[in-house]
């Protein structure tokens, strides 16, 4: 029947799915499932229904010749979070080695060293790489460690998924709907939320209030809210009005801090009726359907960090420009 190799560890080809990169994947009913507590909240939650969505086949060695790994590589490897993150936990006293208090710069060598985190064993293989395009729908939450909120959007993920830890990587807000990146990459996931990879978001915005075009130099030149910078890198109006009002707008921005766009048009006096992320970096949602996935190979996760040349519109403002405003 054949398996695949992780690490030294053999693993039958019959535990996962045969992977067919670029397929859609939609889903029926959706699964309920309440998300395990863990450590981070990356982890996959049980889920009650089996979908089609397919599994990479292609698994992360270990170190080659079963040979010592870095401590917060092995960590981020086994999918617990990043190696920054890792540090961190090693810092705060919170990670274990062979039943001694992990230090910086520790190595560790996967099958014979029992390493510990926040007091649950870490497994010594690591995660196959597996990353995920995912069409959110509203209502659910891009975490899975509010008991409040047991809706999450780790529920669409079949049953299949459960012994994997997944990472979000750029969340949406329970009102907004869109593309998300799920993926058991810890260092991918790191890339794609930190400041300094400027991965660009793009979005379709719809107001309740039609928004005039002489405001969106306000959206790029951005304003302070209860301490925090808000600003977008480029905003349009999208099908604008004879007056030169549209109620949609087209928004991008590469940071996203948490609901950043509902609060920069809040505070311009504009409430959001709806939000829909629709592309990340080159990857864009089209093709994928509500509650369903893409898993994305090699050169798809690639243009993740890609930056397409938007087509102009009549009525845009960018950060480029600051605050000129074009028109036709």
């Amino acid at each position: 029947m054949g398996a695949y190799t992780v690490g030294k560890t053999s693993v039958p080809a019959s535990a996962f799915p045969i992977p067919k990169h670029g397929q859609n994947i939609s889903r029926g009913e959706r699964p309920w499932g309440y998300p395990p507590q863990g450590l981070s909240n990356c982890h996959a939650p049980m889920s009650g229904q089996r979908s089609s969505f397919n599994v990479n086949e292609t698994f992360e060695e270990t170190a080659a010749g079963g040979g010592a790994l870095r401590l917060q590589k092995f960590i981020a490897d086994a999918g617990i979070c990043s190696r920054r993150n890792a540090e961190a936990l090693i810092t705060q006293g919170e990670v274990y080695v062979n039943g001694k208090p992990a230090v910086h710069g520790q190595k560790v060598t996967p099958g014979i060293d029992k390493v510990v985190v926040s007091g649950k064993t870490v497994r010594n293989q690591p995660q196959p790489r597996i990353t995920l395009a995912v069409n959110k729908p509203r209502g659910l939450i891009c975490s899975n460690d509010d008991p409040h909120n047991p809706d999450t959007i780790f529920t669409l993920l079949p049953r299949e998924y459960n012994r994997f830890r997944f990472f979000c990587a750029g969340r949406l807000d329970k009102d907004s709907e869109g593309l998300v990146i799920l993926t058991t990459d810890g260092e991918l996931a790191n890339r794609l939320m930190h400041p300094s990879g400027e991965v660009i978001k793009r979005y379709h915005v719809t107001l309740k209030q039609a928004f005039p075009a002489t405001k969106l130099p306000r959206l790029v030149k951005g304003l302070t809210f209860e301490g925090e910078r808000l600003k977008v890198e480029r905003a349009a109006l999208i099908s604008p009005r004879a007056d030169r009002t549209a109620f949609d707008l087209d928004v991008h921005m590469h940071h996203g801090k948490k609901r950043e766009i509902r609060l920069l048009f809040s505070a311009l006096g504009y409430i959001v009726l709806r939000l829909r992320r629709y592309q990340i970096g080159a990857v864009r949602l089209k093709g994928i359907p509500l509650r369903g996935a893409k898993q994305l190979a090699s050169k798809e996760i690639e243009q993740l960090f890609r930056s397409p040349t938007t087509p102009h519109a009549a009525l845009q403002a960018t950060a480029s420009e600051q605050t000129q405003l074009h028109e036709d």
